[in-house]
């Protein structure tokens, strides 16, 4: 096996600089593990020792490296799309939010149905949860209604 010679580590920061920003990352555990690859190699380290004391692969810690090569630290902070967009625009959200409030009892799968008869959006009853959590509306199952209860229930009840 041949070894190959570290590549070369463009020094943005000072090394005590460099230092001090990983004590300051300490909480994020993302940059600080990137911060502790790049250490590293201002150490001297070889690209596969500093990538294994990291605990990533060695393509992981080269990416790392072109980045940090980049453009230094703002290139090493993680990029979270957010995840997939959501098929509701918010001002549909809006809209399908009025209607929710337009009528106390809801099931799931009528509201599913209300999205996808208003919205032409199909969504899993899962999704639809989310949905009703991110409006702060509160899902459960309906109390069960004795179809033999009378109409007049709760006034015979208020006479007794």
């Amino acid at each position: 096996m041949t070894k190959r010679t570290p590549k070369e580590v463009k020094r943005h920061l000072a090394s005590g600089e460099l230092r001090k920003l990983i004590r300051e990352e300490q909480k994020r555990g993302k940059v600080l593990q990137r911060l502790i690859f790049i250490n590293d190699l201002y150490e001297g380290k070889s690209g596969p020792s500093a990538a294994k004391h990291a605990g990533v692969v060695k393509t992981i810690a080269y990416e790392w490296l072109r980045r940090w090569s980049k453009s230094g630290y703002e290139d090493l902070i993680p990029r979270f799309a957010g995840g997939k967009p959501s098929k509701l625009s918010g001002e549909q959200k809006n809209d399908l939010m009025a209607l929710l409030k337009a009528k106390d009892l809801w099931y799931l799968g009528d509201i599913k149905d209300l999205i996808k008869s208003e919205f032409n959006t199909e969504y899993s009853e899962r999704q639809v949860r989310r949905i009703l959590k991110s409006f702060k509306m509160n899902h459960a199952k309906p109390y069960q209604v004795d179809y033999r209860k009378p109409e007049d229930a709760d006034e015979k009840l208020k006479k007794l």
